[in-house]
This record gives C-alpha cells, structure tokens and sequence, in this order.
C-alpha cells in the first residue's frame, strides 16, 4: 500500500462506493429491476439536471448541519442523539421571534437576530442534558433521545395551538415568515445560505477542534478523563460547552428549513435528519471534513428516493434501505481496516 496518506485514503473512498454500488445492484436485482438502469436513475436524479443538483444540496443542508450537531459532542466521548430534538427547538425558538418582532424589521437585522434565537433554542436543548451528565452523571444518550421527542410536541402544540394561523385551511402551521426572515435563495430554486453557513461551520470547528489548544484539550479528555483532571481541566464544563456547541448547530438546521423551505413553522419539519445526520458523523468517525461528502451523499440518496417512485414504481422507502447500505458499506470497510491493521 502507498505511503501517500490521501492516495491511501482516495483508494479506500473508491472502494467503499464500489462496495456500494455493488450492494445496491444486488438490492436491485432481488426487487427484479435492471441494476444498471436504477443506479443511473439514481444519478440522473440527484445530479441530473439544475432543479436535481440544487434539491440534492436543499437535502444535503439539515444532514450537514446534524451531523456537525453529532459530531462536535462526540470528541469528548458523548453519544448525543437528541439533533432531532434540537432542531425542532431551533426552529420553535427562531419562529417565536419571528412572530414577536415587527414585520417591517429589515433583513439584515432580522435574519441574524433569528439565527441567533435559533443558535440559543437548540443550545438550551443540548445544555441541559449536558448539565444533567456532568452534575449527576445522567446518560446523555438517554435524555437526548427523551429531549427529542419533547421537542417535537413541543412544536406541535404551538402550531396545532396558540401559533395556528386562523387563515391557513390546510395542515396546521404558523402564519408565514416576512420576506425580511427568509434566508437568501439561489440559482432560481430552493437552494438557500443555509448551506454555505453549514460549510463554513464545519471547516472552521475543524481547525478550532485540530488545530487549537481547546481540541488538544477535549482530546486528552476523551482518552483519560482522570489524568486531564488532574492537570487542572475541568471535564465537567466542557461536557456542557460540548453539548451546547452541538445542540446550537442542530437548532440552525431547525430555523434555515423553516425559513428557507417552508417558510413556516410546520410540524414534521425535522423529518428525518436528525438521525440522518447522528448516522452520517458517525460513518465520518467525526472527522468533520469527512463528513461533508458523507452528507451530500444522503441528500443525493435522498432526492433520488423522487425520481425512483417516478420511473421504476418504487416505494419511498428505498431511499432508506439505500442508507442503510450506505452506513453497513463505509462501516464494513472502516471495520475491515481496523482489523488488517491498514
């Protein structure tokens, strides 16, 4: 094998989408459809055309934005599922203030001053369960995965309740968003700045968690939780800072789709990219910059799940069983590796 570290690694990335492909050709096969032209299908529909390629990357943003949310607690050695959870938050939270400030409020107030809100709500989500870990040593997968189910009818009360807006005769949801609190769109679709702030997030924690004497910290912690303690750092804030870092991330994901695609707070909104995003950090190993091609991939799988209900008469749900082969492809491999030792 090459010493060239990133050949290396470009060889195992071709290998593991080769395993992939291989997957989901025999998939293919045992529903009785021609391999070949379902994973064309499949490309045509993620990247095949304008509307294809900027819906692929609208799906890809809440995904980049949760897996970051998952990510960012894992370095400490925490198993935060609660982005699902924390989205809604972040959504509840940043619709609240869109609700209660004046409609005329220009944009480059009020879009900040959401995103902040939002940042604040999903936070609060991933404090506390932070708080609870490292006061009393409450599992934090526990509480995160109760927090998410919390959040979610939290959100429904609001928009089957006091948020419902009167006017509105279809699915209960608030009153619209102002244009002022709508996130910047693109290229004629719906793609949003939504993703280019996921991007810019995740490179600069990744140079904030490898590069500063903060990462090395949480790394010492990870690895021996006493001997850092002993040297003075204190385990206890930083699994508050860590969950409140994540649970802020996951909180953007809530408001940027509720801005940018819905334009109001709906429930369902999360969807399922909240354990899309826990399942694509944790394929990526938590390397932050692994994960953005880990996430534009799902969005992909994901907005080709349309066009295979369209042409080959599949379910939607062929979407899911592709992820799942995607996650058993990357861990296989990753396991494989670890056991040869390369």
């Amino acid at each position: 094998m090459t010493n060239r570290p990133w050949l290396r690694e470009t060889a195992w990335a071709i290998g593991t989408a080769l395993l992939f492909l291989a997957l989901c050709a025999g998939f293919f096969l045992l529903l009785g459809k021609h391999p070949l032209e379902l994973i064309w299908q499949v490309a045509l529909g993620a990247f095949g055309d304008k509307y294809s390629a900027t819906e692929t990357l609208v799906k890809t943003t809440p995904i980049l934005f949760c897996a970051l949310a998952a990510a960012v607690p894992a370095r400490l050695g925490l198993l935060s599922v609660g982005q699902s959870g924390q989205f809604y938050l972040g959504a509840f939270v940043g619709t609240f203030f869109v609700l209660r400030f004046p409609a005329a409020t220009p944009a480059f107030i009020a879009l900040p001053a959401m995103l902040l809100c939002a940042g604040a709500g999903g936070a609060a989500w991933g404090l506390v369960p932070g708080f609870l870990r490292a006061r009393v040593g409450v599992n934090e997968t526990l509480t995160t995965l109760l927090f998410n189910y919390v959040g979610s009818l939290l959100v429904d009360w609001a928009v089957y309740g006091p948020w419902r807006d009167p006017n509105n005769l279809g699915w209960p949801a608030s009153p619209p968003f102002p244009e002022a609190a709508k996130l910047p769109s693109y290229l004629g679709s719906r793609l949003h700045a939504g993703l280019f702030i996921a991007i810019a997030l995740a490179v600069g924690l990744h140079v904030l968690l490898t590069r500063t004497r903060w990462g090395l910290m949480l790394r010492v912690m990870k690895s021996n939780r006493k001997v850092a303690e002993s040297a003075g750092m204190r385990y206890g804030l930083h699994v508050v800072a860590v969950m409140a870092m994540g649970g802020a991330l996951a909180g953007l994901a809530g408001i940027c789709e509720t801005s940018a695609i819905q334009g109001r707070l709906q429930s369902g909104v999360a969807a399922n990219y909240g354990i899309t995003g826990f399942l694509v950090a944790w394929m990526a190993g938590q390397h932050l910059i692994k994960i953005l091609p880990l996430a534009l991939v799902m969005g992909a799988i994901i907005s080709a799940s349309d066009a295979l209900q369209l042409f080959a008469e599949l379910p939607s749900a062929i979407a899911v069983v592709m992820q799942a082969m995607l996650f058993l492809s990357v861990l296989g491999i990753a396991g494989w590796r670890k056991r040869k030792g390369v």
